[in-house]
């Protein structure tokens, strides 16, 4: 049964304010920063403020009815800021309410940005994503397989072509987070779940140990989710001969303006960091500190040595839309090229060629994207891109709509919580124009 915590305060509401005082107060204190979007009035942008009032509701109901701690959301249309809020408490117990600029462990989330590297890389001519990954990184040269056998267990046998880049990027290369036949060898090897802010050596250095256990699958032959993107890391860094936060931080979160985006947190800014929660039959319990992939603290006092390309991301909802409206724009944002067009293009278009994925999407590089909507059944575009994180995180680009979604909470697991279809078909509902 849900719980009803008094401990949320309900959205600082401005009854009776006209559209016309409204826009005037936008236009006199724009942006709250340098590195936020514009901001509009909705009717702007084609959205109706009175329907996104439905969508504010509906978030605050989570936090009243106990479902939900608190988040934040934002809604970027036509390059502006149509709707961004905060909901609930950052701290329940300290009852400490949720801040526009609350900082989120992101996870899966971190795994565009880092695609987003390894296109740059090619860009720049110093790899080709159909090169195969033991040209960067030796280890992977050759790689095996588990396969279950008659006997009740699994031989492992090599993998039947090597590895290529590519086959990182879509999820393809076999590779997972510890499961499959052969999942005993990853659990003796301490290499299971996708959590490294606690790990005491580099990355490059668990990347290695990977390579040397057997995989799920054969190479090409199914979408499998895994280490792929944690590889990907590594393979920037050698590539770039940089380490992997200051490659992000001097190529991709500096010049697009993502000042709150970091793989481990500054203790200025530790105040920000949004408390993991967990859903239970009796509500809400705040995760326990020393909790591995809950824990409340391994990325402000960890040992800062792991770089996880496939989910060490902290951020902010404003920030993370930074980079998806460069993405939306094809590459640039406020006079800065990341990408080109068709770069972004090749990182948009389905990849998986008949392998099976989700009903109504494929898979690109890095992101899912929609192929067909009437097959998915829920509201969106042909061509949307996106992801989320395992912190019930969820965002997505919809180029046809010209749209940018964030939405950002820590709430691991979530159990069953409806609150994404609702963002979505609210979101959509908005749209008037």
């Amino acid at each position: 049964m849900a719980i009803t915590t008094p401990l949320a305060p309900r959205r600082i509401r401005w009854p009776g304010l006209t559209l016309a005082f409204v826009a005037t107060l936008i236009v006199a204190i724009g942006p709250l920063t340098a590195q936020h979007l514009p901001r509009a009035v909705p009717e702007e942008v084609g959205m109706s403020s009175a329907r996104l009032e439905r969508l504010s509701d509906a978030l605050q109901d989570y936090v009243d009815d106990g479902a939900l701690a608190g988040a934040t959301a934002i809604v970027v249309r036509r390059g502006k800021v149509a709707f961004l809020e905060a909901f609930g408490q950052l701290d329940r117990e300290a009852r400490r309410q949720m801040p526009i600029d609350g900082i989120f462990r992101i996870a899966s989330q971190t795994k565009a940005p880092i695609s987003v590297g390894v296109m740059m890389l090619q860009e720049e001519g110093k790899l080709l994503i159909t090169d195969r990954v033991g040209k960067y990184l030796p280890e992977f040269a050759r790689t095996t397989v588990g396969v279950p056998n008659d006997r009740g267990g699994y031989d492992v046998v090599p993998a039947t072509r090597p590895i290529v880049i590519r086959d990182l990027l879509t999820h393809t290369a076999g590779i997972s987070y510890g499961t499959g036949a052969a999942a005993d060898q990853w659990q003796e090897a301490g290499i299971t779940g996708w959590y490294f802010a606690n790990r005491d050596e580099p990355v490059g250095e668990t990347v290695a140990r990977i390579a040397a256990l057997p995989m799920t699958s054969q190479p090409g032959t199914r979408w499998v989710y895994g280490y792929n993107t944690d590889i990907l890391g590594a393979l920037i860094a050698k590539v770039s001969g940089q380490p992997l936060d200051v490659f992000m931080r001097e190529r991709i979160l500096d010049p697009l303006g993502m000042d709150d985006t970091h793989f481990y947190l500054p203790s200025d800014d530790r105040n920000r960091l949004a408390t993991v929660y967990s859903a239970s039959r009796g509500g809400l319990e705040r995760a326990p500190d020393a909790s591995i992939m809950a824990g409340q603290g391994e990325y402000v006092d960890g040992p800062r040595k792991s770089f996880s390309g496939g989910a060490g991301f902290l951020s902010t909802a404003s920030d993370y839309a930074r980079f998806l409206q460069m993405m939306l724009n094809g590459g640039e944002l406020d006079g800065v090229r990341i990408l080109t067009p068709k770069t972004v293009e090749l990182m948009t278009t389905d990849h998986l060629r008949g392998i099976p994925f989700r009903t109504g999407q494929g898979f690109g590089l890095g992101f899912s994207i929609v192929t067909d909507l009437g097959a998915r059944g829920i509201p969106g575009s042909v061509g949307e891109y996106g992801w989320g994180g395992a912190y019930h995180s969820t965002y997505w680009v919809d180029p046809q709509e010209e749209l940018v979604v964030v939405y950002l909470t820590n709430l691991i697991p979530a159990g069953g919580l409806d609150d994404h279809g609702k963002l979505r078909a609210l979101i959509y509902q908005a749209i008037i124009d």
